[in-house]
């Protein structure tokens, strides 16, 4: 009964949500969330490559726990665009005044897929490092810019998360 009474004052004094309202992302999570999509996306299919191509176990490892990570916030990130009625992926060069989707070269995942072994753990790792870094600046972006507090939130744990790996991964290459 109190959960009826609750909703009730809820709905006489204006603050339940309208039927007809459609929640909305802010302009600058939904540009970031848009940026960041393809940026996992293309960090998901490098290091998939590391199950049959690294020779470093711990290197393997790494890989599949960035994937797995990556595939998680994908969804989240797709599932609060779609919530929002936005599209998964803005209108060709929309993000050009503001340095465009940050990725790495075409040219560079194809020269992963081409070694093998120690060469490829070393290649993987400074392609991995720099890609990596360029997710950390967009979520510092987004961190110190978005509106919306569970984009924030995860702006800030893959700033976080991502600088671990970032971390991890130049002690891979002292190693190699």
């Amino acid at each position: 009964m109190r959960i009826f009474l609750l909703l009730l004052a809820f709905a006489v004094s204006g603050c339940a949500p309208q039927p007809d309202t459609v929640l909305r992302g802010d302009p600058l999570d939904v540009m970031f969330l848009q940026m960041m999509l393809p940026h996992h996306e293309q960090g998901v299919s490098m290091v998939a490559l590391a199950k049959d191509r690294a020779s470093d176990e711990e290197l393997r490892m790494l890989a599949a726990a960035i994937e797995s990570t990556q595939v998680t916030e994908i969804a989240t990130m797709k599932d609060w665009l779609t919530s929002w009625g936005e599209p998964l992926t803005a209108p060709p060069d929309s993000h050009a005044g503001h340095g465009g989707i940050r990725r790495t070269k075409p040219e560079e995942i194809a020269r992963l897929r081409a070694l093998r072994g120690a060469e490829f753990d070393r290649r993987l790792l400074n392609v991995l490092i720099a890609h990596q870094d360029d997710a950390v600046q967009m979520a510092r972006w987004e961190a110190g810019s978005g509106a919306h507090e569970d984009v924030k939130d995860l702006a800030g744990r893959i700033e976080k998360s991502r600088g671990a790996q970032i971390d991890m991964m130049k002690r891979f290459l002292g190693r190699t």
